[in-house]
């Protein structure tokens, strides 16, 4: 069966000599959008829960009771531009599949109203329909999300149980790769998405100065390059603030 085949392959990505988290995530994202009958794009996130007081990190007081992001990795660039998004506002099924820890599915996004600042950017990215399973393993989450451009692509009854399994194997193989947990990653990477946004932010600003567009245009020309180049929208902008930062210093 297809989905004992994938959770053999899914756990097989921890065992590689060569197996970081960050391939390893890339890997699974890419072959659960590969295997899973009507997914479209998959998207799997490391999470780690800051408690009061907790001294990971300088910003823990902060960010303390709720859980930051210590990476993901996202079969698609337009799933990857979604997840940031629900990110930075704390809004979608990913967000909710963490902080509730239960699965969370969505039929069509266009009919939900969860997340009411998350539906215009999910049609944006092609993330009408999903299901999101997270799983706990010492210390930290792993959530595992199909994700679908069509609506009630998946059967709740067939694929959360599935989902279920694929979560299981893919917290274990990342549990395997060793590197997850380590604290400098963590600090490193927590608040990933609110720099992620700023850089597109001020990537917009640049295209709108130099186009004489506004906002929504400078953002849909930043989603056309990193659909083009099969980037992520953040790596786009990084290279564009880059680029104008160089060339104003000459």
């Amino acid at each position: 069966m297809w989905v004992d085949r994938l959770a053999r392959e899914i756990g097989a990505l921890g065992q590689a000599e060569t197996a970081t988290p960050e391939r390893a995530l890339d890997r699974m994202s890419a072959a659960a959008a590969r295997e899973v009958p009507g997914c479209s794009a998959a998207l799997v996130v490391i999470w780690h829960d800051v408690a009061p007081g907790d001294d990971r990190s300088e910003e823990s007081e902060e960010v303390a009771g709720r859980h930051v992001v210590v990476d993901y990795g996202a079969s698609h660039s337009d799933l990857a531009t979604a997840f940031e998004h629900q990110y930075t506002t704390d809004e979608g099924p990913t967000v909710e599949a963490v902080r509730e820890m239960r699965p969370v599915t969505v039929g069509d996004v266009l009919r939900e109203e969860r997340w009411p600042c998350y539906t215009s950017m999910a049609v944006q990215c092609g993330d009408r329909s999903s299901v999101t399973f997270p799983c706990e393993l010492e210390g930290e989450v792993v959530t595992f999300g199909v994700h679908s451009g069509r609506a009630d692509a998946f059967d709740e009854s067939v694929v959360t149980p599935l989902t279920a399994l694929l979560a299981e194997h893919a917290a274990v193989a990342l549990h395997s790769a060793d590197r997850y947990t380590d604290v400098a990653r963590e600090a490193a990477h927590m608040r990933r998405a609110m720099s992620v946004r700023a850089v597109i932010d001020q990537a917009k600003g640049i295209i709108m100065h130099a186009r004489g567009c506004d906002a929504d245009a400078a953002f849909a020309e930043l989603r056309g390059v990193a659909q083009r180049n099969r980037m992520k929208v953040a790596d786009v902008a990084r290279s564009l603030v880059a680029e104008h930062a160089e060339n104003n210093s000459r």
